[in-house]
């Protein structure tokens, strides 16, 4: 039986742990060539020898850097290009905000969130859309935040960059819509990822409000939100395009 994603090259960005890691298992479970972007070497080093083994012992390319400098991102399409010859799939999931009370940021953490989140997300979606485009075929797909929707406490400076990443996408897919070529963005709420065990760890109360608002009573698991974007990722969701889709236990409704 073929697989989902047969065929198919993937770039995952912030992929050497958390969630980039579990969709990037996902991925290659259903089918897709994977290419690893990471900012910390070792652990891109460690989630390639990882996937290798779901690839079939095939080595995994990786490209190492931060994804706000363009050149960088540049460097990872093209990694992609060289090792596969085409890319049909983009998960703009680098990212990690500084959680922090608005007050209590300084210029330099704002300016970190919104490089980390909303840069990475720019650029790599500029230096892939052509090549997309060229081929006719392809899948955008970010990780968002729902905290954007429901103005979760000490998430305003997170939610400029995610917000920015939301907006970005309805352009996009409006604009290659005609190319064969979704943007999507899958929105998360509070995730049993080892950044919230390190919230949880720091701020008890804090990381029970951010529980709070989910009727469910739990964070979402990485592997759920893995399989959303392997939809989306599918030529199964071809008509799926410009969509904000929160993967909340109803934190946000509608």
């Amino acid at each position: 039986m073929t697989k989902r994603l047969e065929g198919m090259v993937a770039l995952v960005t912030g992929a050497g742990r958390g969630i980039g890691l579990a969709i990037a298992e996902r991925l290659a479970r259903d089918g897709a060539r994977i290419v690893l972007c990471n900012l910390d070497e070792d652990e891109a080093r460690a989630a390639a020898r990882e996937l290798s083994v779901l690839q079939g012992g095939q080595q995994v390319p990786i490209a190492i850097g931060d994804l706000s400098d363009e050149t960088v991102a540049k460097a990872a399409v093209n990694t992609a290009i060289e090792a596969h010859g085409r890319l049909d799939i983009l998960v703009n999931n680098a990212g990690g905000g500084i959680i922090l009370p608005f007050a209590e940021h300084t210029p330099q953490t704002i300016r970190t969130t919104i490089d980390r989140n909303l840069w990475t997300a720019i650029w790599c979606c500029y230096y892939t859309l052509p090549v997309m485009r060229e081929q006719g075929f392809g899948r955008i797909i970010n990780v968002g935040a729902d905290s954007v929707r429901n103005g979760l406490w000490a998430h305003a400076a997170y939610n400029a960059a995610k917000g920015g990443v939301h907006g970005m996408t309805t352009g996009l897919a409006r604009e290659f819509a005609m190319d064969g070529i979704t943007v999507n963005t899958v929105a998360p709420c509070a995730t049993n990822t080892p950044q919230m065990a390190e919230i949880s760890a720091r701020d008890p109360e804090l990381a029970n409000k951010f529980l709070s608002v989910i009727p469910m009573g739990r964070p979402a698991e990485m592997e759920e939100i893995a399989a959303l974007v392997s939809y989306l990722a599918s030529r199964e969701a071809a008509f799926t395009t410009g969509q904000v889709i929160s993967i909340n236990g109803g934190s946000t409704m509608l």
